[in-house]
């Protein structure tokens, strides 16, 4: 029987989040955590204008239909000759929802005429934490980087492969998948959320 319920059908997502909470929940286990395919839930309108909005969004639907404490998380990449965007709408910049390859080649696109040294962008994650009693926690990670001109990597998901973390040399779809979470912006919203997570389940 589930005691938690993670509010994404993303499978890579799902192990993802639970690579980086596991550590720090050493009392909950892997059968312990159900992902919304898995409970079959419903999936809510994501109309949030913030990362934070569409996550509680999210968590809050989960919680209410699964009576269970629901984690979510919305994230995206913020590109800053593009004043911040993608950003909530990362998933559907290239306008087919989770078309990774598409969205990629669009963002491309967009700033393939920008110098090396503007190319700055950052990884955001809003993690959100509802029980069906009404608590609620928001914890947020970043991820500063760059956008390099041409996709590298099989690994990750997303805009991995066009990433650079700073610091690194390699993308984030070129990283070992425990060195990104060590050092990404869902790693870091997690690592953070992962308290309040166990005092929820205790």
């Amino acid at each position: 029987m589930p005691r938690l319920a993670i509010a994404t059908r993303n499978a890579h997502k799902v192990d993802e989040i639970w690579a980086i909470l596991a550590p720090l929940l050493p009392h909950v286990h892997r059968e312990d955590v159900a992902s919304a395919l898995d409970l079959d839930a419903p999936s809510p309108v994501e109309d949030g204008v913030t990362f934070e909005a569409n996550a509680l969004i999210k968590a809050r639907a989960l919680a209410a239909s699964s009576g269970l404490p629901a984690l979510a998380d919305d994230s995206g990449i913020a590109v800053d000759v593009l004043g911040g965007s993608p950003g909530v709408f990362s998933a559907l910049w290239s306008g087919a929802h989770g078309d990774d390859a598409a969205n990629l080649r669009v963002l491309l696109g967009q700033i393939a005429d920008v110098p090396d040294e503007h190319r700055g962008a950052a990884f955001v994650c809003a993690a959100a934490l509802v029980t069906p009693d009404g608590r609620e926690y928001v914890e947020v990670g970043r991820m500063e980087g760059r956008v390099v001109r041409e996709a590298r990597g099989e690994g990750g998901f997303g805009y991995d492969p066009i990433f650079i973390a700073e610091g690194q040399t390699v993308t984030n779809g070129e990283l070992d998948p425990d060195a990104k979470n060590a050092i990404s912006h869902r790693g870091a919203a997690f690592r953070a959320m992962a308290p309040h997570v166990a005092a929820v389940l205790t």
